[in-house]
């Protein structure tokens, strides 16, 4: 009794590349899988993380208008007192004057004496009201400011999550064409095509997995 008849037929060559598709196959599906279910779990993260800096940009926007609505209501009052005093000193009412200077808020007197200090009356270059001074900050101001900036900040966060979690949906979908041609390779008859339908799943899957590890990863 020779060998061939102790270890049973030999397989054939044509079931060995058979074998090796089927096994390619189910490695590709599996892999696959895995990615698709992650790429969908990281979509879904980078989509919370942008409706989140979505809310702070908001509650930023809304902090920025009432300090900026403080600060205009301050500076309303400032400014009808200031224009009491230029009434009373423009008639000579010097008792008018005191109470309207008597009267001006704390925060607006370095202004309104560092306006008085550069002579306005005599000097063409000094300011024409103390609010153009550097040193008239009504309260809500530098806040309101710092308030944008932060609302714009976190918009464009929110924007570039946005982006993320739409790159990762595009990847699922590229990987649900790796887990078409895959699973469809073995519908053929014809062995060439079994082949060109694996080898498109192989090129989508790389591809798949090097944009995967290029993009940014929120767990």
């Amino acid at each position: 009794m020779d060998d061939s008849d102790a270890t049973g037929p030999a397989e054939a060559p044509e079931e060995r590349r058979a074998r090796l598709r089927e096994t390619i196959t189910v490695i590709v599906l599996s892999v696959t899988a895995i990615l698709t279910a992650w790429s969908g779990f990281e979509a879904s993260k980078w989509g919370g993380a942008m409706s989140i800096a979505f809310s702070q940009a908001s509650s930023a926007r809304i902090e920025a208008s009432r300090d900026a609505s403080e600060a205009s209501a301050a500076k309303q009052i400032d400014v009808s007192t200031f224009a009491l005093f230029v009434q009373a000193y423009s008639t000579g009412n010097t008792q008018l004057e005191t109470f309207a200077e008597n009267r001006m808020a704390d925060r607006f007197k370095p202004a309104f004496q560092e306006w008085l200090a550069a002579k306005p009356l005599k000097n063409p270059d000094a300011p024409k009201t103390p609010f153009e001074l550097p040193s008239y900050v009504p309260p809500g101001q530098k806040e309101a400011v710092a308030a944008d900036k932060r609302a714009d900040v976190l918009f464009q966060v929110a924007l570039r999550n946005n982006q993320r979690g739409d790159n990762y949906t595009i990847l699922t979908v590229l990987f649900a064409l790796v887990l078409f041609f895959a699973a469809f390779s073995g519908r053929f008859k014809a062995v060439r095509t079994q082949w060109t339908m694996l080898g498109g799943a192989l090129v989508l899957l790389t591809v798949g997995v090097v944009l995967l590890a290029s993009y940014p990863k929120l767990v």
